[in-house]
């Protein structure tokens, strides 16, 4: 029997890369699925197709979650479509490389926006429905190894991902009482479009690679095997913790 029967799972920026392959592989265990994106109607069309032609159920929520209006529309949408939802995934991510000396503010603040805000309040959202219907659930947030490595050139994103995890670890002490888990899921390097300018610099992907044990980038199936555990049965009693998915990376890193 399919590990997620009888689930529904919200998963942001699922259109593309990781959240696309944790949506696929929701379906595939039996969860309703609910795709959001915000610029790649394509992705999630496709994304749908599949799911439906694996028997699976799913909507697609065209929501750009920095806005509250748009946090509000795909909990209500997701909600009218399959009644309840007891999954959300915090997915949706941004970077922008720059030298601290010349990072802009705008810029800053944009990364903050989708890496941080809006997986905090499109959260609250989410555990307020939760709390109304009496329901536990499992809050799931995509972070990254930057959650704890230094990562020079991507101050915003280091920060967010940082403010991911003791988000995370508060979070699941707050709402233990009321049967919701919060997890977080730390990815290193992983073959998405986020990372397409690296896949194509060879000099670049081989130094990386020298620093991976197992000497390969990541898919986001190998993200997904993992979503797939904490949102099942079998992670009841897991909170509060960050499951890094990055082939060793974090043990060896080092920069160049």
């Amino acid at each position: 029997m399919a590990c997620l029967q009888g689930k529904t799972a919200i998963i942001t920026g699922s259109s593309s890369g990781i959240g696309q392959g944790i949506a696929k592989r929701f379906g595939r265990e039996g969860a309703s699925v609910v795709i959001d994106y915000v610029s790649h109607p394509e992705g999630a069309e496709a994304t749908k197709k599949e799911i439906e032609a694996a028997g699976g159920k799913v909507v697609t929520v065209q929501a750009d979650i920095t806005t509250r209006e748009n946090r509000e529309k795909l909990i209500a949408e997701a909600w009218k479509a399959f009644g309840f939802v007891d999954i959300l995934v915090n997915n949706a991510g941004t970077e922008k490389r720059s030298d601290f000396w010349e990072m802009k503010e705008e810029d800053y603040d944009r990364v903050m926006d989708v890496n941080l805000k809006s997986a905090v309040f499109l959260t609250q959202a989410f555990v307020q429905r939760l709390r109304d219907a009496k329901r536990q659930g499992r809050i799931i947030n995509i972070s990254s190894v930057h959650e704890d490595t230094a990562f020079p050139g991507f101050i915003a994103y280091c920060c967010s991902k940082g403010g991911l995890r003791m988000f995370m670890r508060n979070l699941a002490v707050e709402l233990g009482p009321l049967g919701i888990t919060v997890n977080n899921i730390a990815p290193g390097a992983i073959a998405t479009p986020i990372n397409k300018g690296l896949l194509e610099n060879k000099e670049e992907l081989d130094a990386l690679l020298a620093n991976v044990p197992l000497h390969r980038m990541g898919t986001p199936e190998d993200v997904a095997g993992m979503a797939v555990f904490l949102a099942s049965e079998d992670a009841g009693y897991v909170t509060g913790s960050t499951f890094v998915v990055d082939g060793g990376l974090m043990r060896s890193y080092h920069e160049q």
